[in-house]
Formats: structure tokens, sequence, C-alpha cells
């Protein structure tokens, strides 16, 4: 079990955030009013985000984003997150290949998800709102957001996606000690989950199902704003403080990683480690580095998805996304991994997917906590199953290393610890968990009638 971390000061977390679209060789398709289907201008997402997210959003130019002082002394709580050599898991594995991790489970709320939800209640708070409402799957988002509600006084409602209300009840605890309210979605206290609810009384949810109830909300609710936890190019800007500072980590290290890995189900963790490497490679300091999102194979959007203007709900509520989706009708398998279970990926990493700038594996649910057990043994730290995803897709790597005798230096993120997902480890050990493939048939009949996103 022996590791070696890197640390940092309070004075190394970052003045900025970094915006990636500027230095990206093709931007992103724009966001499609639905009703209009006109470019979406910054106004229109005022009824549901605040303005400084919304203008985030829209924003194409400004590569650098300053932080406001109030989020960074949030910050300072638990940052600057530790990088670790996990040489432990290196010997486990016999490979020639180093393996560092950006350790996000030390947050009060064990997951990365504390970056944006600071950044976006401060806003709402500075703007006047009195109330939020979001979405969650796994219950890290709703969690993180349940806390930084609270510090800044906004009243929260969370709709947290059925399977995982009934899997992850501790994480639910989390919310409602935090003073949030938690509903399970789909549910009987919207127009769209009444809907949903017909039409399939037996449906567990989806991420997709629980943001289109809680963007209903919103509109619905006097001074209510909704915000939201991955997807959108806001809340990857947010999480790129994690990558800034893994790059001055990797310096104390003497390394620069060849290989940088993060789990997906939307895109905020895998965006906020991988961006701030990414412009080295699109400047050409480092054109080699090659970066992986780990996905599951259950919901398999950046692997199997087609790249489409798609809604980013159930419902249809939100602007047309030009997405790699698995279509938003979608109903992904009752996998564990709660946080991953979405149908498509934000406009970023879709563009960067498309142009063959990133890649991406899907894992199968046994090959993720086969790898999480290991990694525990071997490192002290019970993962959470999202980021068991990208351990599984490390060691991968890892071992192909091993069996081509070359040194490789692997980087990911460790977005979560999983010690409020004990029921499914407990599931994995009486195998009682089962691998899910979706077929073919079941994207097309999904995506048909999708517009294709044009250059």
């Amino acid at each position: 079990m022996k590791s070696k971390k890197f640390l940092m000061q309070e004075s190394d977390i970052p003045q900025a955030w970094y915006n990636v679209i500027p230095d990206m060789p093709v931007k992103p398709a724009p966001l499609i009013h639905p009703a209009t289907k006109q470019p979406l201008k910054e106004e229109d997402l005022y009824p549901i985000f605040s303005k400084a997210a919304s203008q985030q959003e829209l924003n194409t130019t400004d590569r650098w984003i300053e932080i406001p002082d109030e989020v960074r002394e949030m910050y300072r709580i638990w940052r600057p997150t530790p990088l670790v050599r996990a040489e432990g898991l290196e010997k486990l594995l016999d490979t020639p290949a180093h393996i560092y991790f950006k350790n996000e489970s030390v947050s009060p709320v064990g997951s990365h998800k504390l970056n944006s939800a600071i950044a976006q209640a401060y806003y709402c708070k500075q703007e006047g709102v009195t109330n939020i409402t979001t979405e969650t799957g796994a219950g890290q988002w709703g969690a993180a957001l349940a806390l930084a509600a609270k510090h800044f006084g906004l009243e929260l409602a969370v709709y947290m996606v059925k399977i995982s209300y009934e899997q992850k009840p501790y994480r639910r605890s989390i919310m409602q000690t935090y003073g949030a309210e938690v509903i399970a979605s789909p549910s009987m206290s919207t127009r769209a989950g009444k809907d949903i609810i017909t039409r399939s009384p037996n449906y567990q949810g989806s991420l997709g199902t629980a943001i289109s109830e809680a963007v209903e909300l919103a509109t619905t609710t006097p001074n209510c704003k909704y915000v939201l936890g991955s997807v959108l190019n806001h809340v990857a800007l947010h999480q790129t403080v994690i990558g800034l500072e893994a790059e001055k980590q990797m310096e104390m290290a003497g390394e620069y990683p060849d290989t940088i890995i993060a789990c997906f189900g939307g895109g905020s963790n895998f965006s906020g480690l991988a961006m701030p490497f990414l412009r080295h490679k699109l400047n050409g300091d480092n054109p080699d580095t090659q970066f992986i999102a780990a996905e599951p194979a259950s919901c398999p959007k950046l692997t199997r998805g087609v790249f489409r203007y798609d809604f980013g709900d159930e419902a249809g509520y939100t602007p047309l996304i030009p997405m790699l989706t698995l279509g938003h009708n979608f109903k992904p398998a009752n996998i564990h991994a709660g946080g991953l279970r979405y149908h498509g990926a934000g406009a970023i990493i879709s563009q960067l997917k498309h142009d063959e700038i990133i890649d991406a594996v899907d894992i199968p649910q046994l090959e993720s906590f086969d790898a999480a057990t290991l990694f525990a043994r071997a490192e002290g730290i019970i993962p959470a199953p999202e980021s068991s995803h990208a351990i599984a897709a490390t060691i991968r790597e890892a071992i192909k290393a091993r069996e081509e005798g070359k040194k490789k230096v692997i980087l990911f993120n460790l977005s979560g610890h999983g010690l409020i997902d004990m029921t499914a480890y407990d599931r994995f050990f009486a195998n009682d968990l089962t691998n899910y493939e979706i077929p073919d048939s079941i994207i097309a009949q999904n995506t048909a009638g999708l517009d294709p996103v044009k250059p």
C-alpha cells in the first residue's frame, strides 16, 4: 500500500478556470433553440440558469475565466487535492508504467462535484436567487449542491434518479442532512414526471428524466434557477481546477503523462482533468498525449452513439445540444454507477471525439468492480463505482505497457470515494451483478429523426 503524495499550498489553487474552446481546431456547433431552430443567445438561457453561468456557457473567446475570491476561499477547505503515485497498484500489476491519480475524493462530500456546485450557488446568490433545483444520479452532485446551497442560504430541491434513490439511501440522507428536499424521479410532482410514469409506471428513472423535472420546477417557481452538475460547458469549465493543479503536481513529480484517463457520464470530471493538459496537445507542445474517457458498456454514448442535435433531457425542455447521443429517450440499465447513466456527451467532448482528438473505451460493470477491489487492496481507497471505470481503463493501459515492455506515465482522476456505495460492493461479492449490452437496434430506434451536426 506504498504510495507517494505530491502536495501543494493553498496559494497554488488556480486563480482562473481554463476554457478550451478558443484552442479547439473545430469549435463546437452552437446550441439550438428548440422553438426557433436558431443558435441560442445568452438571454435565452436566463430563465433557466444564472446570468453568469449563461455567459460562461456561450463564451467561445476567453481562455481564462477568473475564479471569484469567495469561491476560491471555499476551495481552500480541501484544495489543492493530492496527486498520488500509485506504487502499490504498479507493484500488483507488475507494470513498468508509472501510475498517478488525482484524489478528488478528499472533498467534504467525497467527490469532485463541489468544484462547480460552489461556483454556481455563488452566482445564484449574487443575483438574488432564493431557490435552486437540480437533478442527481448517484447522489454525488446532489450532495455537493446541498452543501453549497446551505452555505449561501439557498433553498434546494433535488430530483434523484429513482433507482439511485433506492440503491443509495445514504447519499439521500447526506442531502437531507444539509437541508435539501430530495424527490425520487420520475415523480408525480411535475408534468414531465407524471407523463413518464403514465407511459412507464415501473420506470426507474434516468438523468434525462430528472433533468426534465428539475428544469420544469425552475421555470415554474418564482426566483428559482436550475443548476446543472455535468454536460454543459460552464460546468466543465469549473472543473478545470483539477487539471490545472495536476499540471503543477506532475512537474513536482518530474514527469508528464503519456495517457490521461477519467470516467465519463456527461463529461465534468473528464473535462476537469483533461482540458488543461489538452491545450498542450492542441498547441503542439505535447502532441502525443492520449486522452481516454471510460464509460459504462451499458451506456456507451462515446463509443457507439451518433453525432446529432439532441435534447439534454427526456421531456425536451432543454436547448438542442450537438452531442454524441444514444437518444434522449434512451432508458439505461440499472447499473450501480448511477452518475454515468446519461444518454449523451457534452458539446465540447462530442466535438473532440468526433475529430478523433480524444479516445473512449466502454467498460463492463463486472470489470469495473474487479478493478475497484484491486485498487482498494493496493492503495487502501475504496473508489466510487463511477471512478472504477477510470481505474479499469488505467489497468488495461498498465497491462499493455507491461506486455509491450514500455515505460509509460498514466494519470487518472479518482473522482470520488465509494464509502457510501457499499451495497453495490455487497452485491458484487454476492455475484449478484451482471453486465449489460445495448443492441444496435435500440440505439438506431432512439436516434432516428435527430438532426445531424453540421460543420
